[in-house]
């Protein structure tokens, strides 16, 4: 295949900025939120019964990745996100920490509360980014599969709340003008929003999404680094 286009597609490991590095200068991570059902059994939340995009805005609420460490004990974000990793056996043994998995576990149980899933865009997010895309003066955006080897068009107005579900899986999302990605790493609980300048800054400031923008030595599995 030939080489993927950056300014749509994620890196798989290694360090972010340099990824990106002549296409985009600023990335923020993302986190995905924590699922708190509300109207919904907690027993819906397995493979066959899952609740769509629309049952779960509706019917849960977001809880932040600081409640759960928290809740948990633990010593901070990036034990968090060890933790989750640990979790779905997505660490090398000499990373993992199965001391970290029982004590999310338990916090889990104790807030009744269904950690996000790996690999995809937050139900949460999706949205509250595609406003943040119209904010910054885009009303189109291209979603393309994994290498973005297929896209196709859509006008935003059309995605927001809409019932067939496009922004899913491990897909990336970008600005016709290729100056803003929402992609999402395969194996990881958030999503990278990329971008240059200050040219996000006060979208996500008033979105108030959780995460951290990727310093210069940041990879993407930041919290075993």
């Amino acid at each position: 295949m030939p080489k993927p286009d950056i300014y749509a597609t994620c890196p798989g490991d290694g360090n972010v900025l340099a990824y990106y590095a002549g296409t985009f200068d600023s990335v923020y991570v993302v986190l995905s939120p924590f699922i708190k059902p509300i109207s919904i059994p907690i027993d819906r939340f397995y493979p066959a019964t899952y609740p769509d995009r629309q049952e779960l805005c509706t019917g849960c609420e977001p809880v932040s990745w600081e409640v759960v460490r928290e809740s948990s004990g633990l010593p901070s974000i990036a034990a968090v996100d060890v933790a989750l990793r640990t979790r779905i056996l997505g660490l090398k043994a000499e990373f993992a920490n199965s001391e970290y998995v029982d004590r999310l576990e338990l916090a889990l149980q104790k807030l009744r509360i269904i950690a996000p899933n790996e690999g995809e865009h937050s139900d949460f997010l999706h949205d509250k980014v595609l406003e943040l895309f119209q904010a910054v003066g885009n009303s189109w955006v291209w979603v393309g599969d994994e290498f973005c080897s297929e896209r196709k068009l859509h006008w935003i107005d059309d995605l927001k709340g809409s019932e067939v579900p496009v922004i899913e899986g491990h897909c990336n999302v970008f600005a016709p003008d290729k100056s803003i990605l929402w992609t999402v790493h395969w194996d990881s609980h958030f999503s990278f929003l990329c971008s240059n300048g200050s040219t996000l800054e006060r979208a996500i400031a008033e979105l108030k999404l959780e995460g951290f923008y990727c310093q210069p030595q940041t990879e993407v599995y930041w919290s075993v680094r």
